[in-house]
Order: structure tokens, then sequence, then C-alpha cells
């Protein structure tokens, strides 16, 4: 296991950890100490033979802090892709190849993934650096296409496009599709005032200016507007009693899954009996575990489980996924990047290359579809002319306790 230490910051990553600080997903105000700088989870050198070599693919994420588990399930969904893979082995042009992760942990600091990404950069060859915060892809993007290597861009923030990067894929789906479906199911069941909760991060104020003219549009009214500093707030009954006295019909509320999930208790504990538009950072499922059931979360919509695509590929999944990690759920993050792992892997057989970039890139569509049948664990169409994969994914609403499926064209 190879350790990565991020010891030094030169000047022009100096300068983007204080542009870039107000980018990250989830607010901390931790200081980074040098413990967890070292913290690394790089899993093993794949076991090699005879004329067989190494692609690296690296990771740069929470490990720890906040959004640790968040980052976890990214990084179980690429390894337990990259075990399936290394058992044979791809073939590109008559060599047999293997991955190896290297990843460190930036604890979803935009700085440390700019230094943690450089020092990858110098001191291995990733062909694709997958991150799944927007924060960090911003900072990495102003530099990847002179380092040459892909983003993996874990993270629906639609901004990340807009620098028309070409060495980058967006992973799931942006969260301005979710705009429409969501305030229609909400707006339908409960009514038109919403209050605003969400977190207070650039992520959750991003999500907030897409949502408010979509709900005003459809002839709402936004009856109250806060954020939620998740790393500093745990008891939330100030806030809520405040959101609750404007007589708000729904709630929007997000950010990580289990505050997310308490802020939903206290409000159920005030009293309130309306609706909750849930950002797609927070996963039903997992808020189910920290609550206990279903039942507290009755009138929420938000992006579907993993668990209920029901469809062969899906399930499958979710079983060895379950069985690999003794997790209680198998959420989206793991369930995408694994799926985008092997996305990359065709990509690569299609273009013929694990080394130039460009052709990899440009062989994506071939390679979605080379993809195995059993591997599309979400039906996958394609990657858009601005690099985001586009999925078939619907929403997901709780009503008696039970999750089912909202459609989403």
């Amino acid at each position: 296991m190879r350790i990565l230490k991020t010891t030094y910051l030169n000047g022009i990553l100096l300068l983007l950890a204080f542009v870039l600080i107000a980018c990250v997903d989830v607010s901390s105000t931790d200081s980074v100490d040098e413990e967890s700088k070292e913290a690394v989870e790089n899993v093993e050198t794949p076991e090699l033979n005879e004329g067989e070599e190494t692609v690296e693919i690296g990771y740069s994420g929470p490990l720890s802090g906040p959004a640790a588990q968040y980052g976890i399930n990214v990084m179980n969904g690429l390894e337990m892709a990259a075990n399936e893979i290394n058992k044979n082995g791809f073939e590109v042009n008559g060599t047999t190849y293997k991955l190896e992760i290297v990843a460190l942990d930036d604890k979803y600091l935009p700085n440390e993934t700019g230094v943690n990404v450089k020092r990858m950069v110098s001191e291995n060859d990733p062909v694709a650096v997958w991150i799944p915060h927007s924060g960090g892809v911003f900072a990495t993007q102003e530099f990847n296409e002179q380092d040459d290597f892909i983003i993996m861009a874990y993270t629906s923030e639609p901004r990340q496009y807009e620098q028309g990067n070409q060495l980058m894929i967006g992973i799931p789906p942006q969260y301005k599709v979710w705009s429409e479906p969501f305030s229609q199911y909400v707006m339908d069941n409960f009514g038109g005032k919403m209050a605003l909760l969400p977190t207070n991060s650039q992520y959750g104020k991003d999500w907030s200016e897409s949502i408010v003219p979509v709900w005003e549009e459809m002839g709402g009214e936004i009856v109250y507007e806060t954020e939620i500093d998740f790393a500093k707030e745990t008891d939330y009954f100030t806030i809520m009693t405040n959101a609750l006295n404007q007589k708000p019909d729904v709630l929007f509320v997000g950010g990580p899954s289990e505050p997310t999930a308490l802020v939903i208790k206290q409000a159920k504990e005030l009293g309130f009996e309306g609706g909750f538009m849930i950002m797609d950072q927070a996963k039903l499922e997992e808020m189910s575990g920290f609550l206990g059931s279903y039942d507290l979360l009755n009138g929420s919509i938000g992006s579907l489980p993993i668990e209920n695509f029901d469809s062969d590929s899906s399930d499958a999944f979710v079983e060895t996924y379950k069985n690999n990690y003794g997790e209680p759920y198998a959420t989206s993050e793991s369930a995408l990047n694994y799926q985008s792992v092997y996305v990359l892997v065709e990509a690569m057989k299609a273009a013929g290359t694990v080394s130039d970039r460009k052709a990899i890139m440009e062989a994506v569509n071939t390679g979605i579809k080379n993809m195995p049948e059993d591997k599309l664990v979400l039906p996958l169409k394609e990657i858009d002319e601005v690099g985001s994969l586009q999925w078939e994914f619907d929403a997901g609403i709780v009503e008696d306790g039970e999750v089912e499926i909202y459609p989403v064209e």
C-alpha cells in the first residue's frame, strides 16, 4: 500500500485555496492537521501475471470529517468495480491491464483536492481521477487539461460544465433535472408555500437558486429562507420553529443524509405535516436508517434508492455490495461510481489506448454501447456534448412508510 503525503503547497494552489473554498459541498470549519493530511485509503496493487501492466486511476474526496461516509460510499463503488475487473484484467491492443487506485483524503476541502491531485500527477500517472464534490472539481479544472488527466466528476452541480472542459466526465444527473418533478409532486400534494432550509454550502446555495424560479413559475411562494451549517449546528429547534411560524406547506431540505434526517425529525416533532423536497445529496434509504424507518419521511420526494430499481443488474449489485462491505444500503454514490469505472475501461478498449486521454474521451459513447449488460446497474444512454452522462433515473417518493417510484422524463 502506497502512502502519499500532501505536505507541500505551491503558490498557485495556495491561491486556489482562498478562491475556491466557498465551492465546497459540505461546510466544515475543521482545520486540516498533519494526521488528516496523511489519511489515505489506497487499494492494494493488483497481482500481475507475466506481460500484464497496470493503469492507475485516482480518487480525492472525503474519507474523514463530516462527509466521510459519503466519500467511503464512492470509494467502495470504485474499489468493487476495480476488484471485479482485475480478476481477469482487460485487453487493449494485445496487452492485458489491471487497475490500481491511488486514493487520498481531502476532507471535502477544494484546496486539499488540488494538492492531492497535483501529487498524484507528479508521482503517479492516473488516466482519470474521481472527485466527488464541486469545489474539488472546480479546483482541478484549473489544470487537468494541461496535466492531461480526465476528471471523473461526481457532483450534480451544472456549473461544472460552463468551462467547456474537454477532459471531464460528469457522472450523476445534474440537479436541475429534479426541479420541476420535485416541485410538481409536493405542490400537487401539499400546497404552494415553501420554506428553504438547505445546507449552507455553495452546492446548497446553487440548488436553492435553481429551485426558486421553477417553484415561483408554477405559482408557488417562498415564505421563509435560511441556511443550515451542518458542521456547527446540531440542534435545529430554533431554525425549524422560525420556519414553521411562516406556515409552509413544504420544506426544502438537504445536505449529508444524517443531519438532513435530523432536520426532518425536528420538523415532525414540532408538528409539521407537510411535504419535504430533498436535495439529491441526502439519500432516502440512508435517512430511513438514521430514523429507524421510512415513517418520518412520509411526504418526501428525493432520488430513488438503488434497491427500488428492481432489475436483475441492480438487484445483483445491491446484494454483492452489501455482502462485500457489510453496509445496510447500496446508495447511488456507490452504484454510479461503480458503473463509471466500467464506462472508462470500455472507452479505453474502444479507443485502443490507455494513455491518450483525448482519444479515450472521444470513445466514451462507443464504450457505453459496449457495456456488459450485467454491469448496467442503472440504464445509461450516452454522454452528451458537454460531458454529462445521461441516465434513466426516476425520483422516489415516500407514502405510508414505503418508497414508491415517481417517474421523471
